[in-house]
C-alpha cells in the first residue's frame, strides 16, 4: 500500500486486504479505463440497502413512502459529497488532466461516486458485515438527526422557520463562486444569520443545492452551539 493510501485508510478507519481495490475506487473514469464506475454501482446498492434497513428499524410505524423519503434525504449526491469533503477525499482522487484543471476533486458528483466506490471496494474485500459497520458509523450523526417531524422540510425551510420563530432576520445567501464547464458547474454559496458570527459555505451542482447545503451546515452548527 502506498503511503498516501495508508494515510487515507487511517482517516477512514479501514484496512484493506487488497489495497489495490481502494486505489481503483479512487480512480475517476477520466483517468483511464480501469476506474471506479463498477465499484460505485455496487456501493450505491449496498449503501441504499444498509440505510433502508436501519430506517426500517428506527421507524417501525413509518409507511413505505415515508421511509423512501427519509432514505432519499440521507442517500443523495449532496449528502454523500458532504461526507466525502469531511473525509478530505478529494485530496486522494486520481483524475484525468481535464478534470484536474476544472477542479473535479471539488465536484459533488465525483466525490459522491468515489465514496460509494469505496463502499463497493470494502464489500469486495471484506463482505457485507464490514460495509454495514462502516456505513452506520459514517452516517451516525445524520441518522441521529432524522425524525418524522421534519422529513418533509428541506434545510432552507427549516432554517427559515427557526429564524422566524425567534423573530429575527432571515438567513442571507450569497453566491461566492461559480466554476466549471456549462454542463457541469459547481456553485459555492455563503449562508449567514444574525445569531452567529461564523458563516457556512455550501457547494453544489446548482445554486439551489449549494444553498441547501449551506443551510444544512448552519443547522448543524446551531445544534452544536445549543
Amino acid at each position: 500500500m502506498t503511503k498516501q493510501l495508508d494515510v487515507l485508510c487511517r482517516k477512514l478507519g479501514l484496512s484493506f486486504n487488497d489495497p489495490e481495490l481502494l486505489g481503483v475506487a479512487l480512480t475517476h473514469r477520466s483517468a483511464g479505463a480501469r476506474n471506479n464506475e463498477r465499484l460505485e454501482f455496487l456501493g450505491d446498492a449496498i449503501l441504499g440497502f444498509v440505510i433502508a434497513q436501519r430506517l426500517f428499524e428506527l421507524f417501525p410505524e413509518a409507511s413505505e413512502g415515508v421511509l423512501s423519503r427519509l432514505r432519499a434525504s440521507l442517500v443523495n449526491q449532496g449528502s454523500l459529497a458532504e461526507l466525502a469533503r469531511h473525509l478530505q477525499l478529494g485530496d486522494y482522487l486520481h483524475l484525468g488532466s481535464g478534470e484536474l484543471k476544472s477542479g473535479g476533486f471539488r465536484r459533488d458528483s465525483i466525490l459522491s461516486d468515489a465514496l460509494e466506490a469505496i463502499i463497493g471496494a470494502l464489500f469486495q474485500d471484506q463482505g457485507i458485515d464490514a460495509c454495514q459497520r462502516w456505513i452506520l458509523q459514517l452516517f451516525a450523526e445524520k441518522l441521529q438527526s432524522v425524525s418524522l417531524d421534519n422529513w418533509r422540510k428541506d434545510p432552507k425551510t427549516q432554517l427559515q422557520e427557526l429564524m422566524q420563530s425567534k423573530k429575527i432576520e432571515l438567513p442571507e445567501y450569497t453566491l461566492i463562486t461559480m466554476s466549471g464547464l456549462p454542463h457541469e458547474q459547481t456553485f459555492k454559496v455563503k449562508c449567514t444569520i444574525p445569531l452567529l458570527k461564523d458563516a457556512c459555505i455550501g457547494v453544489g451542482a446548482t445554486r439551489k443545492r449549494a444553498e441547501q447545503a449551506a443551510a444544512e451546515q448552519m443547522l448543524n452548527l446551531l445544534n452544536k452551539e445549543q
